[in-house]
């Protein structure tokens, strides 16, 4: 796959304080770009500290107030980007919001919204949407069991019964994950002014920029913190796509800058660069942590024969850096040096 030049480029980036999001910010800024980037409250001194001292934000970087319950408030930020990464997702409903009623609602919204102003703008070229595989289970339509693999033709069904849920939380974000993306990539086919890249990624893990644990980074690692609620959202993972695609927080960044940086690129891509169980992860740490005590009711289970079977990503040039024992490891040392096991 082709490149465009290495020129540096005005970017913006939502969600620019989260997980995701401040990784990628760092990242951009460190190879040069301009970066907008939006957070939800510039009141917030702990989340603009944090991005304003990244290298070069005194001159690279530009934030701007953005909400994603009045996504109109990112035209803004959008304006004079060649590139647009909409990282930012709702995860619970605002309740004080009266404009939608679920979150689902609010991440479609701000899709359509976002599209629209890149599609005004006159300067965007590509819009890279954040997804989650979580909108990629394999279930076979019937619903008798999982596809032999999982891969960029997998949608998660949206009529499981209530009770396949664990918590209204993990219904809620499955189905708004689900849906946005969809409603992105039906843009595919009606305009031809904006190129749309959906990239899913699996369970993120690695290191993080931020001063608490990510939710992502805490459902991994939930088996060696022996945390209930953590874990309840790894088993879902395992159940809702047979096993738990993970992948380390720095491919995650390569992958949204290797999207860009494509002369052309559109479409779906899952990422993920390993396909785990929750006993693998389990295993692994009672192997290589045996200090680390892991209570019987967190040492998980074996999951199906569904094999990961996306490569699309990797056949455009892609390569991961991080296999499941490095992202294990960087996981790990980065909740020691929080003091998560102390």
């Amino acid at each position: 796959m082709e490149e465009q030049d290495s020129r540096h480029r005005t970017v913006c980036v939502t969600g620019g304080a989260g997980y995701i999001g401040s990784s990628l910010v760092k990242k951009l800024l460190e190879k040069g770009h301009t970066v907008h980037a939006t957070l939800r409250n510039l009141d917030d001194h702990s989340k603009v500290g944090l991005l304003k001292n990244f290298p070069e934000a005194n001159t690279k970087l530009r934030l701007f107030k953005a909400d994603i319950y009045n996504p109109d408030e990112f035209n803004l930020a959008i304006q004079g980007c060649d590139f647009v990464f909409h990282v930012a997702t709702p995860f619970q409903n605002s309740t004080q919001s009266s404009q939608y009623k679920d979150t689902t609602k609010a991440a479609v919204a701000s899709v359509e919204s976002i599209v629209k102003t890149c599609l005004r703008s006159g300067t965007v070229k590509r819009l890279i949407y954040t997804a989650s595989v979580m909108a990629a289970s394999p279930w076979k339509e019937d619903g008798s069991g999982f596809k032999d693999s999982m891969d960029e033709s997998c949608w998660t069904p949206l009529d499981l019964p209530n009770n396949y849920y664990r918590s209204n939380f993990l219904k809620d974000y499955t189905f708004s994950k689900t849906i946005a993306e969809k409603k992105l990539l039906n843009y595919e086919c009606k305009e031809n002014k904006l190129e749309l890249v959906s990239l899913a990624c699996g369970l993120v893990g690695g290191d993080t920029v931020l001063s608490y644990i990510p939710a992502s980074l805490g459902c991994l690692m939930s088996q060696p913190l022996n945390d209930p609620n953590s874990y309840q959202s790894l088993e879902f993972l395992q159940e809702l796509l047979g096993k738990v695609p993970i992948v380390h927080i720095d491919d995650v960044c390569e992958a949204h800058i290797f999207c860009m940086d494509q002369w052309s690129l559109q479409g779906r891509f899952l990422c993920a660069s390993d396909f785990i169980t929750t006993k693998e992860v389990a295993d692994y740490f009672c192997r290589y942590h045996p200090d680390i005590c892991i209570a019987d009711e967190f040492l998980g289970r074996h999951g199906s024969t569904v094999r990961w079977g996306s490569t699309k990503l990797n056949d455009v040039g892609f390569k991961h850096s991080y296999d499941a024992k490095l992202i294990f490891e960087d996981s790990f040392q980065c909740l020691r040096k929080m003091g998560a096991f102390e």
